[in-house]
């Protein structure tokens, strides 16, 4: 016989069969099918849902997928509360833009000796009907600002082109800092009009993010590079602590300055005279300065193959010699020596300053010619301008920092390597010397620089192109300038670098 729908009160039906009473009892119980139903609902089995609803209606499975991208739902769970004899509370938690519960319940029917659900929208949520429709609405959050260290905003666009190169590094890389969560509420709406709201989430304001941009040090950068008709960069450091104090770039498009990868010239004789000294070398010490020198088998000269006899090695580096260095390197360091302090001052580490950056590379020499190349910073030595500032600035402040546009916190850690203090004294006593009787000595500079230009060959015939380069220090300022093929660093990037510290100090 077909069963009508009871309420579980309704007294259980018999049935006479061979003159015996025999119970017809309904299976199960309806909380044990509403948790069956709402455990299917959580992990969106739509035809074990139907298959547990009496005459569930044709658009049934449209209204639980419209729930959960109406609400734009990342995870749902939902548990019974409580039952009685036709209804089975439950309790729903949704996680989305808005993370929110409500309470609802299941009306169930006995149907065929099984418990059933007996489906309305309110199956769903109590206030939903015909017609009826959830809606999410997004607020996006402001975006936070990004600062240089003076407070001044320098993600506009009045901002420098430079600067607005690291702005774009930095929105990329800490982009949920500065974001923050969007607003959002959960409507009813018939037609598009809003009947009520049914849950709200506050907008998480980002955080601004301060650079160690010194916008000062920033405009003489700049006006440095003014004049300059080919591709060129300026970095400045602050070397006590590795703030980067201004990237200027000339012109724009291409981050030389950090993602630039050039032979450093003679401005790696900074490392290269250091491994000296350490190893027991002095600034005093007498060395041969032959206009050529043959290592290897190959023939190295000085500019303009100069000869200065024998001389200090104070007097070497100011003339940035490299006969003298190519053979000392060779016969005093060998390869692994000079690496390992080549490492000492960053070559070959990871540089995360905040935005993408590269890191200097200093090979295995693979022979003798190969190591007095790199001695000179040439050969398969790499680097940036940004590396080489930090060169300088380890002189500066007596140790190598990593350099950071952004609060150290959040960078990774990384412990500043502090140089040998016989190292640093004869790095001092060399590197002034360059300005003062050297190779930059034609340049007006401000009292207490010290520097070492490069002039860094590339490409390849019997006059190769060069990349002109100063590195240098002044107090508490570091910095680096390349010419990508200016020439001769002591007549382009010196003089660049003399008008960017000339800037610093007019009143």
């Amino acid at each position: 016989m077909k069963l009508k729908y009871l309420a579980a009160a309704v007294l259980v039906p018999v049935a006479v069969v061979g003159g015996g009473v025999w119970a017809l009892s309904t299976q199960g119980s309806a909380e044990q099918t509403a948790r069956e139903f709402l455990a299917a609902w959580g992990r969106q089995d739509y035809p074990a849902m139907r298959a547990l609803t009496v005459e569930p209606p044709g658009d049934f499975d449209r209204w639980y997928k419209r729930f959960r991208t109406d609400l734009k739902l990342s995870g749902a769970g939902f548990e019974v509360t409580g039952s009685t004899d036709s209804e089975v509370a439950f309790h729903a938690e949704l996680d989305g833009p808005v993370d929110w519960a409500y309470d609802g319940s299941l009306a169930l029917v006995e149907h065929e000796r099984t418990w059933r659900v007996k489906w309305s929208p309110a199956a769903i949520h109590p206030r939903l009907e015909s017609g009826l429709r959830f809606k999410t609405v997004l607020v996006k959050a402001e975006q936070a600002p990004i600062l240089a260290a003076d407070g001044t905003r320098v993600d506009t666009a009045t901002a420098p082109g430079s600067v607005q190169q690291l702005v774009e590094g930095l929105r990329e890389k800490y982009a949920s800092r500065l974001t923050g969560t969007s607003s959002a509420r959960v409507d009813l709406v018939r037609g598009g009009r809003q009947v009520a709201t049914l849950a709200t989430a506050e907008a998480k304001p980002g955080e601004e993010l301060r650079t160690t941009i010194d916008l000062r040090v920033h405009r003489a950068a700049a006006a440095a590079l003014d004049t300059v008709d080919k591709p060129a960069s300026l970095v400045a450091l602050r070397p006590s602590t590795g703030e980067i104090l201004a990237v200027v770039n000339k012109p724009g498009g291409f981050n030389r300055a950090l993602l630039g990868h050039y032979p450093p010239g003679s401005t790696f004789k900074v490392v290269t005279a250091s491994a000296l000294i350490a190893d027991g070398m002095t600034a005093g010490g007498l060395v041969p300065c032959p206009a050529e020198q043959n290592i290897g088998g190959f023939p190295f000269h000085n500019a303009g193959f100069k000869d200065y006899g024998t001389v200090a090695l104070r007097e070497a580096f100011a003339h940035s010699c490299n006969t003298t260095f190519g053979r000392l390197s060779v016969d005093r360091l060998g390869g692994k020596r000079l690496a390992a302090v080549a490492a000492s001052f960053g070559f070959g580490g990871p540089v995360d300053p905040g935005v993408p950056a590269v890191r200097a590379q200093f090979p295995d020499p693979k022979d003798d010619t190969d190591l007095a190349s790199a001695s000179i910073g040439q050969g398969r030595v790499l680097t940036s301008p940004l590396n080489m500032a930090t060169v300088a600035a380890a002189i500066a402040d007596g140790s190598w920092r990593p350099p950071r546009l952004v609060d150290a916190g959040l960078l990774p850690a990384v412990q500043p390597r502090k140089l040998e203090p016989g190292v640093v004294r004869a790095l001092r006593t060399l590197m002034p010397a360059v300005v003062v009787e050297g190779t930059a000595s034609a340049v007006s500079f401000p009292p207490g620089t010290a520097g070492k230009t490069g002039t860094a060959e590339f490409g390849s015939g019997k006059e190769p192109p060069s990349h002109a380069w100063f590195i240098g220090y002044r107090d508490d300022l570091a910095f680096s300038v390349i010419v990508e093929g200016g020439g001769a660093g002591s007549t382009v990037a010196a003089p660049i670098a003399g008008r960017f510290l000339g800037g610093l100090t007019a009143p």
